[in-house]
């Protein structure tokens, strides 16, 4: 089970494959943070912020977990505006309906 909600079959193959990567991370709870972005986002991330979300789907799921949730600081190198819209997209001022 993917997860998914979005159908691939109409985006390029770079964005096949980052949202697949989204969804299949390793950790449950890394898998809804990616996936449920890039179902949201995957589609309209320019060629640059595509670029940028690649590298973050290469990084290991606890680093990116400690820097969604603020227990470790963003390093400069993965601070980029795709990194900054995954995290205002998981941010949150009230309940989450599922």
């Amino acid at each position: 089970m993917s997860g998914t909600n979005i159908s691939s079959a109409d985006l390029d193959p770079r964005r096949r494959r980052a949202l697949f990567h989204s969804w299949h991370r390793g950790m449950r709870e890394m898998d809804l943070l990616m996936g449920r972005f890039a179902d949201a986002e995957i589609a309209r991330l320019s060629d640059a912020e595509l670029d940028d979300y690649e590298i973050l789907v290469g990084l290991d799921d606890r680093d990116i977990f400690g820097w969604l949730t603020g227990e470790m600081d963003i390093p400069v190198a993965y601070d980029t505006p795709v990194f900054r819209k995954l995290l205002a997209f998981h941010t949150h001022t009230g309940p989450i309906a599922l």
